[in-house]
């Protein structure tokens, strides 16, 4: 079975607790998700998330075909890291790391995501012409949404009005 892997690196201009609360709540991942998934939560959720709970979602990944996704989040160490996986879906492996570090800037948000494809090794062409790209494209919108709903923090700067030109 031949895995892959793909590793993000955010900055955001907020604390850790505020970035614990917003990413362990699974109600907010709709918000981060590209709308051509699809994706719709089914199962009912708390506000906060535990070790051993289960999430269904719809998804439309391929030529907006439904399938369901079960995941588990099998690990949570409150406010460092969560880890979700697939429990039934569209891969044969899924296993997502959440980790978050404090900076001097806010915190460093990391995701390591690994994942495998049925039908290894039929389905590698597959990985390298549509399922790589789709999963890349997801956390590159998922950057840019972070963006709008945490905007850097602009440093005031004042500039003087006086200025003098040297003869």
């Amino acid at each position: 079975m031949k895995i892959y892997q793909l590793k993000t690196v955010q900055s955001l201009p907020i604390g850790i607790e505020e970035a614990w609360e917003f990413f362990s709540n699974p109600n907010n991942l709709s918000v981060i998700t590209p709308e051509w998934l699809n994706f719709k939560v089914t199962s009912k959720l708390p506000d906060k998330m535990y070790a051993g709970m289960i999430i269904i979602y719809k998804v439309h990944p391929v030529l907006g075909i439904p399938n369901t996704w079960v995941t588990e989040i099998t690990h949570v160490k409150e406010p460092f890291y969560f880890i979700d996986e697939q429990r039934f879906g569209p891969y044969k492996l899924w296993h997502h790391q959440h980790h978050f570090k404090e900076t001097d800037n806010g915190v460093e948000m990391t995701d390591i995501v690994s994942f495998a494809l049925p039908f290894d090794p039929l389905s590698r062409p597959l990985n390298s012409i549509l399922v790589e790209k789709k999963v890349k494209e997801i956390f590159k919108f998922r950057e840019k949404k972070l963006v709008e709903l945490f905007p850097p923090v602009i440093a005031n700067h004042e500039i003087s009005q006086d200025v003098t030109i040297a003869p």
